[in-house]
């Protein structure tokens, strides 16, 4: 079986993957049906499993993302379900995710209210659930087509998902949450041109892009965060590399205080961080 994964990788190197070893073996053992880690005990294929390595090869060759190809994404020690429609969880979230269970973590059990905004998958809900407990957890989206991806992954955590638009969500929890956390969309839509195609041509635009500067939706979840959060409350929004400043500006705007950008795995600066004061919820652009 190595020969075969050793194989799909090169023709995956040859189409421009970024990572063709891991992206073969995904992808063979996926039609296998076994885990990666098993490849090494399978003996050989068949024809019909050989056709469908290719017909999936193909098709990641055209950029459709292996996320889509297999159906599942990993967060952190997550199996998500995802596919056209969702925007597929990235490494960099993770980052923002551990900050965000380590505050909580830090809190009493009585003061662990969640509410993720622009949900998507529910990645970041279901790792906060899973890794910490004592969690009462709200998930909003606004998009009917990741709806059912939500529903699927957080099925059976508890998780309240609740379909709106964030602005107007939740109005019944002001001044009681403990954590706000959101990976809104943040892409300047001037950026459109140099992002990969596998990305612009399947993920979900409005999980992308948030107007010309990219700080649409980071305005109002500054908005948003300030009248859910009780006062001494957690706000974490990722943000896009470009404007870590302006969205420190937002945040402040909005009664936040102690606020700070993090980096995230390529030392970046990916999100930022406050905490909610009394008074908190003036409006800021």
């Amino acid at each position: 079986m190595t020969d075969v994964a050793f194989e799909v990788a090169g023709m995956l190197a040859r189409s421009g993957s970024p990572s063709p070893g891991p992206e073969a073996r995904t992808l063979v053992a996926h039609v296998l049906g076994v885990e990666v880690r098993d490849l090494i005990r399978v003996e050989g294929v068949s024809a019909a499993q050989r056709d469908a390595i290719d017909e999936l090869v193909s098709l990641r060759a055209s950029g459709v993302p292996v996320q889509h190809l297999t159906g599942v994404a990993h967060f952190r020690y997550e199996t998500l379900s995802v596919g056209p429609g969702v925007f597929i969880p990235r490494p960099e979230t993770e980052v923002m995710t551990g900050w965000a269970v380590d505050a909580l973590a830090a809190r009493p059990v009585d003061r662990r209210r969640v509410v993720e905004l622009c949900a998507g998958s529910g990645a970041v809900t279901a790792a906060i659930i899973h890794e910490i407990g004592g969690v009462e957890a709200h998930a909003v989206e606004v998009s009917p087509d990741a709806l059912p991806y939500l529903e699927r992954n957080l099925a059976g955590t508890g998780a309240a998902v609740v379909h709106a638009d964030m602005a107007d969500a939740l109005r019944h929890l002001d001044g009681t949450v403990d954590l706000v956390v959101v990976n809104p969309p943040y892409i300047p839509e001037a950026h459109r041109a140099v992002l990969p195609t596998d990305v612009t041509d399947h993920d979900p635009e409005g999980a992308l892009f948030s107007g010309p500067d990219g700080l649409d939706a980071i305005r109002v979840v500054g908005v948003v965060a300030a009248r859910l959060l009780r006062p001494g409350g957690l706000v974490a929004t990722e943000h896009d590399e470009s404007h870590p400043d302006e969205v420190v500006r937002i945040l402040r705007g909005n009664g936040f205080t102690d606020v700070a950008t993090h980096p995230d795995l390529t030392g970046r600066p990916r999100f930022a961080t406050g905490v909610a004061a009394a008074g908190s919820g003036r409006i800021t652009t």
